[in-house]
């Protein structure tokens, strides 16, 4: 679930979603401070303990098409505006390409959660991602949460490729 909305619609849809039991829900950062204010007090109002988390700069976008929607500076810069102030507004943390988890981890909290789209195992076509990293990169940079959707879901054998990952991400974090 990704909500972007007015203040008391996304509120709503947050305190819905967690009466759900929905783990983990997405509002877009763009909303603004009454926005993520509004969705954080509506999944407290739930009664249940939903991550909420905002999504900063889309992964397919690079500064060309921030330009186009009337956002001045780079990716980065923005990125780390938005997921200050989701911090500040009692979020759990933000989605976020994994080339900015490292700036970002010296921005917030360590309990802050980066959630990292765009990620492309070695060899993956990057689709229409334009910030990317393979898994272990990810991991290594400072990511919470990876999200691996085409390379998975549009693999010949989707197990298989998750147990490279899995492969992958045990040997980097093995003692050595």
């Amino acid at each position: 679930l990704k909500f972007h909305d007015i203040p008391n619609t996304v509120a709503s849809a947050c305190h819905a979603a967690a009466d759900l039991g929905v783990w983990m829900l997405n509002v877009h950062a763009l909303g603004g401070t009454r926005m993520l204010t509004a969705a954080r007090e509506g999944i407290e109002r739930s009664g249940h303990a939903s991550l909420l988390i905002a999504v900063t700069i889309l992964t397919s976008m690079d500064e060309h098409d921030l330009a186009a929607v009337g956002l001045a500076g780079t990716p980065e810069d923005n990125v780390r505006r938005l997921a200050v102030l989701a911090e500040s507004c009692g979020l759990d943390g933000v989605v976020c390409s994994s080339r900015e988890t490292a700036m970002l981890r010296g921005q917030v909290s360590d309990n802050f959660l980066l959630v990292t789209p765009g990620i492309r195992p070695s060899g993956s076509a990057p689709d229409d991602q334009r910030r990317i990293m393979t898994p272990v990169e990810a991991v290594s940079h400072g990511a919470s949460y990876l999200v691996i959707g085409r390379p998975v879901t549009q693999a010949d054998d989707p197990v298989g490729v998750l147990r490279t990952i899995n492969s992958e991400l045990a040997a980097v974090s093995a003692p050595s």
